[in-house]
């Protein structure tokens, strides 16, 4: 998408109440999470890897870490002289100053910021949640629907919808009821609070509100039902991906220990659509339940499964299970997979060995083994 065809508004003023201790000195998007990330990381991840290069971040509650943590936007690759990211704090007016009333409240005092970028859409995004999603594609249906506005919007339990805001569709995918948390719920589609907005509505839409003194100023509570009233054309996006709220500390220790094993359902190690942060480095390393690892040097971004001892091991090695490493060094990306051995060597950048491989001796008389960049050993090959 073109830099400023859709900018990103991003809620990241909530306090977190529920999450006690956590959110005592920091707002909630900007609590650690998963060893080197903060819960807005993830957010601001999704609009780098989708193309999203304008993004406004509406800030509220303690604000201050989360300001510097952002710093220019940098380490999204947002720092975009066209766009870029923008720190949106509530401010004072000549009538007043006033903590942000609601969601749709929060984008209103903002409005102008919106206007000074000309966008055709906008998109409105939660700080507080863990997801990877390509909101492109989310744009593409939009676009397709000829939508005035799309819900991003997830399956759950049919037992759990009543929980959730609870969106009935045609077989098109159009909107035809919104229902928040209902008793008997008539589908499963639950709101993400992910939206995308022409522009234009939006603004009409919510300068309308503002004046309302009857609404709540809330993007579920008010927008969403109005705009079908209205009988504008409102439609789904359906994802089926990884979705958490880590909004209380059961769910943010729950989602944390979903992490873990060696086949965790969300992958913060993945090169394709990396997560970022303002850490520099990898995520940490992991070491699996029957992993042993003794006098060694283990950089971030290591999965380790067997048994290490005496080497080093540089950012994003593998090593398997029963497999041994010893007196080594793996270089970036080196990979030692189940029953090898690899005992004094050097494994080059990306190298493999593949199972039940041996590498290397421990005749200190025969010279250190080194496997070359990207090469593959396979069985029967030393």
């Amino acid at each position: 998408m073109s830099k400023k065809e859709c900018v990103a508004m991003l809620l990241a003023g909530g306090q977190g109440s529920r999450l006690g201790a956590l959110t005592s000195n920091v707002a909630k998007p900007a609590v650690s999470f998963g060893g080197k990330f903060r819960i807005i990381d993830f957010a601001l991840s999704n609009c780098a890897n989708s193309g999203v290069s304008t993004v406004g971040v509406l800030t509220q509650y303690r604000p201050y870490l989360l300001h510097s943590y952002i710093g220019t936007g940098e380490a999204w690759n947002l720092d975009d002289r066209e766009g870029g990211v923008s720190i949106l704090p509530p401010y004072a007016t000549q009538t007043g100053g006033a903590w942000y009333a609601g969601t749709a409240d929060a984008v209103t005092q903002n409005l102008g910021y919106i206007e000074s970028q000309d966008p055709e859409y906008v998109l409105i995004l939660s700080g507080d949640q863990l997801y990877r999603m390509d909101y492109g594609k989310m744009l593409d249906a939009h676009k397709q629907h000829n939508a005035d506005l799309t819900i991003a919007v997830m399956p759950v339990p049919w037992e759990e919808a009543s929980r959730f805001g609870i969106l009935t569709t045609d077989d098109d995918d159009k909107i035809i009821k919104f229902t928040e948390k209902p008793k008997k719920p008539d589908s499963n589609l639950a709101s993400m609070g992910i939206y995308i907005f022409n522009a234009k509505l939006l603004v009409d839409t919510l300068k309308e509100d503002a004046v309302d003194q009857t609404s709540e100023h809330d993007f579920g509570n008010d927008i969403i039902p109005k705009l079908l009233a209205d009988d504008k054309r409102l439609y789904t996006y359906e994802f089926n991906g990884f979705w958490r709220d880590v909004g209380t500390i059961s769910s943010y220790h729950e989602t944390s220990m979903d992490l873990l094993g060696p086949n965790p359902e969300f992958d913060i190690y993945s090169h394709d659509f990396p997560i970022m942060s303002n850490a520099s480095t990898r995520p940490p390393a992991f070491f699996g339940r029957d992993a042993s690892v003794d006098d060694c040097l283990v950089a971030n971004g290591c999965k380790i499964f067997g048994t290490v001892k005496h080497s080093i091991l540089s950012t994003d090695c593998f090593v398997g299970e029963r497999a041994q490493v010893i007196d080594s060094v793996l270089l970036p990306g080196a990979k030692v997979k189940s029953g090898a051995r690899v005992v004094r060597a050097i494994l080059g950048e990306g190298a493999v060995v593949e199972e039940n491989v041996e590498v290397g001796s421990v005749d200190t008389t025969k010279d250190t083994a080194v496997i070359g960049n990207d090469v593959v050993v396979g069985k029967g090959e030393n």
